[in-house]
């Protein structure tokens, strides 16, 4: 059983999501936007983060990356840089645009499309649970 921890402003999402999560196993907790979601990893030390995109700004997700990601020593998040981030996003239903994870503009592990299709997410996290990460 993991800890996992969702930063997402939707509550019908969170709520989706936790099932998911939970029905597999996992403890869940979640956060309504990046700041809070920022307070929770350092409180909750999660496992795994399931990220969503666009909260209180569009691009809110990605700066949350980016501040756990952040490689300068020192950083308050340098304990938290390796825990496996899944972005989830709807952007790819509502623009042309594509995204996937990049380490120097978007530091995350995976994507998952909005709506999220339970059996493929899980097996997502998972993977990515039981892939060693090595320290950056």
């Amino acid at each position: 059983m993991a800890k996992i921890l969702i930063i997402d402003d939707d509550p019908d999402m969170v709520l989706a999501t936790r099932m998911c999560l939970e029905g597999a196993g996992h403890k869940v907790i979640s956060a309504p936007n990046g700041a809070e979601g920022l307070k929770q990893v350092k409180a909750e030390h999660p496992d795994l983060i399931v990220l969503d995109v666009m909260m209180d700004s569009a691009t809110e997700g990605f700066q949350v990356a980016l501040a756990l990601r952040k490689p300068e020593p020192g950083s308050e998040y340098e304990g938290f840089r390796t825990i496996p981030i899944v972005m989830l996003t709807a952007i790819h239903s509502t623009t042309p645009l594509r995204f996937g994870p990049e380490q120097d503009y978007l530091p995350v592990d995976a994507f998952v499309d909005k709506p999220i299709k339970p059996d493929d997410f899980v097996a997502k996290v998972n993977g990515l649970l039981k892939t060693d990460r090595p320290a950056k």
